[in-house]
């Protein structure tokens, strides 16, 4: 091997270590000082654990941020193609069909955050051999749960729409759309679930570009089956299942290059139920939260229908599609912090651990803030945007200024749901990611309306943000505390 620069650690005895720096390899060799030992550590795990944190983070939020909100970008244009060449009834249909999604996405968000934190978690440790087993049961889980979805929305589509609060009128729109999506959802579930474990191992630049990839792919494909092939909101459908296979290649790729620590091994595949019971306990946080959010937005459009009728289930469909891309920063910044956390607390480097958690939180409240600012002083121009349909830009901005009244605290209860995650520690995380919608959102639904009418669903969201900021609070503040009665934190942090 090529040697380069050699660090000796700041351990002393026999926990000293020193490593043999190769920046030609993916690996340099590192052994104990006093002879003990041999094993790999990948650059990438060299950088998660030594790269100064506020510019790790930077290094591993950005490209994330990039790709969420680039792959948000083409949930946007959906509605921007639909809203023009369908109309205000296709917007209400994507507003029907989104919960759905959310919980297909969400499936696969279980099983790469559970697969992140065990293969960050592994490789701190240096245990190689866990976290590539973790990933050959990730790639099993995926299989099975993305046919279980096929089978499902293939026999139980429309009464699956009728569930989530389609009318007639809409119904035909949303079945154009959900059916082509039940189809591809093996691929939806799997790509979701690839990002987050590629994240886990720093390669945060090749899970940026595999949402780039599919994103403009989806962006490209949208205007040729809406307008082109004359196929309206099945096309946008069709485009957005196409996108996904582009993606599956640039992640097959990556894997097979040799330019990830991972690799697809068969015998990885085997199921160990120690590894699944961990993956989905850790994962299921994230799961949870999707489908309770999925059973919330069912029940606003249900409500919408009842006190506004479908253009009122329109505007939420394209204010909800706004509020949610404009989270897109930070979901990155958290993306970007899991692996840090993870791998550092790991290691026991838990000073580290608690400057990432620090800084994440405090990029977090300053994006959110900003955003929020942006939305309440110009929520029209940003509608016109989508729809010329005067009666959805009369009553979507005054649903967009009370939605968002709360939204600067979003970041914070985010970034709090990823470090549990990071950690390992599932009651926390499944708390903090379940609160909002099951705990707060869904009574809020059923008592603000009553007395506030349409205003009363519209305000939920804001009401519902700042409960879930007290109690994020109080599960993250004694764990902080614990972090840094660990290790303290320089002066200044």
């Amino acid at each position: 091997m090529k040697r380069g620069k050699r660090r000796d650690s700041e351990d002393s005895g026999e926990n000293q270590k020193c490593c043999i720096y190769n920046n030609n390899s993916i690996y340099s060799a590192c052994r104990t000082a006093t002879g003990g030992g041999v094993f790999l550590i990948s650059n990438r795990e060299k950088m998660l654990a030594d790269e100064p944190v506020g510019r790790l983070i930077w290094k591993l939020s950005l490209p994330a941020m990039v790709g969420m909100i680039v792959n948000g970008l083409y949930n946007l244009v959906d509605t921007i193609y639909i809203g023009h060449g369908v109309g205000s009834l296709g917007i209400a249909g994507l507003s029907i069909v989104f919960p759905i999604q959310m919980i297909i996405g969400g499936t696969g968000a279980m099983l790469g955050i559970g697969t992140a934190s065990l293969i960050s978690r592994s490789l701190g440790a240096k245990d190689h051999d866990s976290a590539q087993k973790a990933f050959g049961n990730n790639l099993l889980a995926t299989a099975v749960l993305g046919v279980l979805f096929i089978i499902f929305g293939s026999i139980f589509l429309p009464q699956i729409l009728s569930l989530f609060g389609a009318s007639a009128g809409i119904l035909p729109f949303a079945a154009d759309y959900m059916g082509v999506i039940f189809l591809g959802s093996p691929l939806i579930i799997f790509t979701m679930s690839m990002n987050n474990v590629i994240r886990s191992e720093g390669a945060a630049k090749t899970a940026m570009w595999s949402m780039l990839v599919g994103a403009i792919a989806n962006i490209i494909l949208d205007p040729i089956f809406i307008f082109g092939l004359g196929m309206g909101i099945r096309g946008a459908a069709i485009a957005t299942v196409l996108s996904r296979v582009l993606v599956i290649v640039w992640i097959g790729w990556f894997f097979l290059s040799g330019k990830s620590i991972l690799a697809f091994r068969l015998a990885d595949m085997k199921p160990r139920f120690r590894i699944l019971r961990e993956i989905f306990i850790i994962g299921f946080p994230a799961l949870l939260h999707h489908a309770s959010s999925s059973f919330v937005f069912g029940l606003i459009n249900q409500l919408l229908g009842f006190y506004g009728g479908n253009i009122a289930v329109a505007a939420f469909g394209v204010n909800n599609r706004i509020i949610i891309f404009s989270a897109m920063p930070t979901i990155g910044i958290a993306q970007g912090m899991q692996p840090i956390v993870g791998y550092n607390y790991g290691a026991g480097n838990y000073r580290r651990t608690l400057e990432a958690i620090v800084t994440s939180n405090r990029l977090a409240l300053a994006f959110c803030s900003g955003i929020a600012l942006l939305l309440l002083a110009f929520p029209s121009p940003v509608l016109r945007i989508f729809t010329t349909d005067t009666d959805l830009l009369e009553m979507g901005p005054h649903a967009m200024r009370l939605m968002v009244a709360g939204f600067f605290l979003a970041g914070y209860n985010k970034v709090a749901g990823s470090v549990f995650q990071a950690l390992g520690k599932a009651f926390p995380s499944f708390l903090i990611n379940t609160a909002r919608p099951v705990l707060f959102f869904i009574p809020l639904l059923m008592i603000m309306p009553r007395y506030m009418g349409i205003n009363g669903v519209w305000l939920s969201f804001a009401v519902a943000d700042v409960l879930s900021f007290a109690l994020t609070v109080f599960f993250l503040v004694p764990q902080t505390r614990s972090l840094k009665a660990l290790e303290p934190l320089p002066e200044g942090v």
